[in-house]
Parts: C-alpha cells; structure tokens; sequence
C-alpha cells in the first residue's frame, strides 16, 4: 500500500472518530413528559346553561345540587302529590293563579285553633275563592307520626268544613323543597308563579280580627300586582313532623 493512500485511509478514520466524539458530547434533548389525561370538564358554566350536579356521599345518599329550593321573587318548586280523594294534584295546574300553601297537621292545636276555634283559612278562602285564587293545604307528616293518615285527615277536612284539598305529602318531600318548618307555615305564589310570601298566618298568633293576617295582606298586594312589602316573616306553630329520609 502506498504512502498516499495510508495518510487517505487514517484522514477518513479521523474523520469519523471525532463526529462520534461530538455526538456524544452533544446533551440529549429533554423528553417533555406527557400530561396525564384529564376528564372532560362536564361544568363549564361559561355559556350560562344550568348542569346537573349529582354526586354520592359516603353515606350512600344521592345529592342533587340544582334542586331548586322555594326563595323569595324565584319560581315556586313544582309538585305533584295526591289528595284525601285520591286526586293528583300538581303547582302547574294552576298556572296563572294565586296559589296559597298552608302547611297542615289535623294532631297540631294551632291549626285547630285555626280551623276550629277560629276559621282563619276557612274566611281567607271564603273571600277570595271568587278572586282566583286556590288554597291548598299540605301535610307532610311521616308514616306514624302525629297528623299522618288518610283517614284522620279527611275526618279533620270534613268537621272543620275544609273546602280546598289537604295534599299529602308523607315522605316530606314537599316540605323540605319549601323549608316547611311549622303547622302552619304559609307560602303564597303570584300569577307568574314565582313565591311572593312564606312565613306566619298572622302576627299575634291568635288568628282573631285584631291580628294582622300577612297572607291576606300578602294576597292583596299580589292581586293588584304589587311587590309584597312583608314577604318574609317566622312562622309559629308545631314543628312539622317529618319521618325519616
């Protein structure tokens, strides 16, 4: 082999030792990690549409966090219960009317004192009958507990001549969706029905002419479509007595 291809051979063999060499020296690009998969975001209230928020608790309980609760100047809760005759009745029946909630117990003696020492609800219902207006009374009392039953709640409508529906409501679904606390606690709805009152039949607790009956007062403003000035007040009473969830 000649002298010039030798001094060729080891040029070529220099050659490929020093890019080996740089290659090695040369740091390796960093491998960005990959970001774990994320779940789809299911509540972006970005758009103003109201999503369904429902989720299981230790306990096992299902929560639903866009029931709707009764509020003041908001929708009225829609419901659908059955009366002491059987019948089905529901709020949206009697859209685009005044509708008054009185929260009942036939066991309660404020509602006796209401219905039998006093026809508070009898008189309101009287004078405003002819006006569109509906009442209606809800007993939410547990199976077993003071006030439940059929039977016992249509004896009470017969002798204290109750002539709207007494709905009833034992699993106390109703009153927990209006935060019924006390027999009676009424609720009144205008004509667009949104809930306008909730609160006390009166203010002295006696249902006499010397009280001042909010419902009545409540009622009136409604009808000559005003904002009630007392929309909000406690109510008084036996507390309502709900059975177990």
């Amino acid at each position: 082999m000649t002298t010039k291809k030798l001094f060729t051979l080891f040029a070529a063999a220099g050659i490929a030792l020093s890019a080996t060499a740089a290659l090695a020296q040369t740091p390796a690009t960093p491998t960005t990690p990959a970001k774990p998969a994320q779940p789809a975001d299911k509540h972006d209230h970005k758009d103003g549409d109201k999503h369904d928020h429902k989720h299981d608790d230790k306990d096992g309980h299902k929560h639903d966090h866009d029931t709707k609760k009764a509020e003041i100047g908001a929708a009225a809760p829609e419901f659908s219960l059955t009366d002491t005759d059987g019948k089905t009745v529901k709020l949206s029946d009697y859209k685009g009317k005044v509708v008054v909630l009185e929260w009942f117990s036939p066991a309660c003696p404020v509602i006796v004192q209401h219905h039998k020492t006093n026809t508070t609800f009898n008189d309101l219902f009287a004078q405003y009958k002819d006006k569109g207006v509906v009442f209606l009374a809800i007993n939410s009392s547990g199976v077993g507990k003071e006030g439940n039953g059929k039977d016992l709640n249509i004896k009470a409508k017969k002798e204290w001549k109750i002539e709207y529906p007494i709905l009833l409501d034992e699993s106390g679904e109703v009153g927990r969706l209006y935060a019924a606390k006390t027999t009676p606690h009424c609720y009144v709805i205008d004509k667009d029905g949104k809930l306008a009152y909730r609160g006390a039949i009166d203010d002295k607790k006696t249902g006499k002419p010397d009280s001042k009956n909010y419902v009545k007062l409540a009622v009136d403003q409604v009808l000559r479509g005003e904002t009630v000035t007392e929309s909000d007040t406690k109510p008084y009473g036996c507390n309502v007595k709900y059975g177990s969830k």
